[in-house]
């Protein structure tokens, strides 16, 4: 039996190494089959140079058959483009700046929930915060319809540029809205105090708005210096934080260089410009009095600080920012002789004493290299070749009364690249 079975498995086995063999051969007898009859495979592909001909071709052929119409309309398109992505980069950086003052707001939200909630204990050192911004007021667009009008045409984001100007600064103010319109600003406004400028404005395509005269603005918008219009802005100001607008106050001897909306905090009540001329002029400093008649008590300290300029300032629709300019109007109003700065600072700075309430505002100083005055341009900036590389946001020639050559100066040194277009100023004035 086990002889028998041996010899059937052997021969099964050597049934199945036939069929093996017997396959072999079929597949190696179709692969020759084919590899005779088709050599290239079944699907035809031209040799590469040939794929180069043809491309090399069709772009030949295509070059050829450009005719100068479709060229023009390239040319058109390609200039179409280039606006749209202009405009796309424009509304970009408009939603960056809506995106920064959204999360400011929220932050700001967060402080007064805070604030306004239960009593709290205090935190941990270091990590309790006051709220520092005001809340913004209601705003009411009876105060003034056609205003609201103007500013729903012009203002972004409810923020704009406000200047207050008459005909006997037109020159300064060309050179003004010139830069403004180079740099691309959309949102600002000429406040005229005449018809000739309003007439002026409108032939030069800029936003203009002729506020109604009232008893004694007449006079200044006929006759007035900048002095005189620089205390009647104050009293102009106040309908547009009534109707719920940021205003960036600016005088018509300032330079545009880059948005200055794109460098504001936006965190207090008031952001202004410094005429200081370094870090501790603009920011403050510990100075010390000495008087050697009081012996071991002769020396006192003071903290001190240089004004804020009162020709370019930011200021936020709060109650403290309108308090502010009433109290500022009021007095100018009031008493002769009295300079809008000096009472804008005394205003906004002095604290409360016996017999005088202080303002509870809050006040941020600008970088004064960024909304640079014109005595650290041309006493330090010039001369200096690391600081001659920075751009400034805006240039305002408040320390020199040739004001209209400085300013053209300064649109040729920043704009024009002219390098030696400041050289020939006197660090001050002759007087």
């Amino acid at each position: 039996m086990k002889g028998r079975r041996e010899a059937i498995l052997s021969k099964g086995q050597s049934i199945r190494g036939s069929r093996i063999f017997i396959g072999i051969g079929i597949g190696i007898l179709i692969g020759s089959f084919f590899a005779f009859f088709y050599p290239s495979g079944f699907i035809r592909r031209p040799p590469h140079n040939e794929e180069l001909l043809d491309i090399s071709n069709f772009e030949v052929s295509s070059i050829n058959c450009a005719t100068p119409e479709q060229i023009s309309s390239l040319g058109s398109e390609v200039i179409s483009l280039s606006k749209k992505n202009e405009e796309l980069e424009r509304q970009i950086r408009e939603l960056n700046l809506t995106l920064q003052i959204a999360e400011k707001a929220m932050e700001l939200a967060e402080e007064r929930f805070l604030a306004s909630g239960k009593q709290q204990k205090a935190g941990n050192v270091g990590t309790v915060k006051s709220v520092r911004t005001n809340p913004t007021i209601v705003a009411d667009p009876a105060v003034n319809p056609r205003l609201q009008k103007v500013l729903e045409e012009v203002a972004v984001n409810k923020e704009i540029i406000v200047a207050v100007a008459n005909i006997n600064v037109k020159d300064m103010l060309e050179v003004w809205f010139g830069s403004i319109k180079h740099v691309g600003i959309p949102n600002y406004l000429v406040v005229a105090l005449d018809d000739a400028t309003v007439s002026f404005c409108k032939r030069k395509g800029v936003p203009v708005y002729r506020r109604n005269p009232d008893e004694g603005v007449d006079s200044v918008a006929k006759n007035g210096d900048n002095h005189a219009i620089s205390g009647l802005k104050f009293r102009i100001l106040r309908e547009f934080l009534q109707l719920g607008y940021s205003v960036l106050l600016s005088d018509v001897d300032i330079v545009y260089l880059q948005n200055p909306f794109d460098h504001l905090y936006r965190d207090c009540d008031v952001e202004s410009m410094t005429d200081g001329h370094d870090n501790s002029t603009a920011y403050g400093y510990n100075d010390v009095s000495d008087e050697p008649t009081m012996g071991w008590a002769r020396y006192a300290h003071t903290m001190r600080i240089w004004v804020y300029n009162s020709g370019f300032f930011y200021i936020r629709p709060t109650i403290p920012s309108i308090e502010l300019l009433d109290r500022v109007a009021h007095r100018l109003a009031t008493k002769k002789g009295l300079w809008d700065q000096a009472v804008f600072n005394e205003e906004l700075c002095f604290p409360s004493h016996p017999g005088y309430d202080g303002l509870h505002a809050s006040r941020r100083t600008m970088d004064f290299y960024k909304f640079m005055n014109s005595k650290v341009l041309f006493k330090s900036v010039r001369k200096d070749p690391n600081l001659a590389k920075l751009k400034p946001v805006i240039v305002h020639i408040n320390y020199h009364p040739d004001k209209l050559p400085r300013m053209k100066a300064v649109v040729e040194y920043y704009v024009d690249g002219k390098q030696d277009a400041l050289r020939n100023f006197p660090d001050g004035s002759d007087w």
